[in-house]
């Protein structure tokens, strides 16, 4: 039995998205708990030069319908970066979710030589849907996850590598 291009991108950005909606509740409770503001958490990063916490949600959300997109030729819903609260990051979730859940494996399946173009560092990239997803998508998604996970760390937000995994 062989794994499709459907079964290795759109269920795992799905699992994905679905960690970082814990990973948002366990910062609320974190918050809540120590009776700090939101917004010392949704606009955290690890490093100054780095994108905030906020961002990178709005990144993985951004990667997840690009993937998608790029893999079938449907077209990705745009949302604008414009989320400040728990609420409306869990929102982008949510429709990212949606979104990802109305594409039909058939649409990506069998995509695997597919050329995807996409504008990377003001160049033109050309590579297969096969390449594509394995050395830009999900590594791309998997940083911003990671990224999350380690600005709600590095903030104190008590998290175990289970968390992450979403188990």
């Amino acid at each position: 039995m062989s794994i499709t291009l459907h079964q290795v991108s759109v269920p795992v950005m799905i699992r994905g998205l679905q960690t970082l909606s814990t990973l948002l509740d366990k910062a609320e409770q974190h918050v809540d708990e120590h009776k700090l503001e939101a917004t010392d958490l949704i606009g955290a990063r690890l490093f100054d030069d780095m994108f905030p916490l906020s961002a990178q949600i709005q990144r993985a959300s951004d990667t997840a319908k690009a993937t998608a997109s790029r893999l079938s030729g449907l077209a990705a819903p745009n949302f604008p970066d414009d989320e400040v609260t728990f609420d409306e990051l869990q929102a982008r979730i949510n429709k990212t979710i949606h979104f990802l859940e109305g594409i039909p494996a058939d649409a990506i399946d069998g995509q695997e030589e597919r050329e995807v173009k996409m504008m990377l560092r003001g160049e033109e990239q050309k590579m297969s849907g096969q390449t594509y997803l394995t050395h830009f998508g999900l590594p791309n998604f998997m940083f911003h996850v990671t990224t999350a996970y380690g600005i709600l760390r590095h903030k104190g937000v008590k998290l175990g590598k289970l968390d992450y995994l979403g188990l």
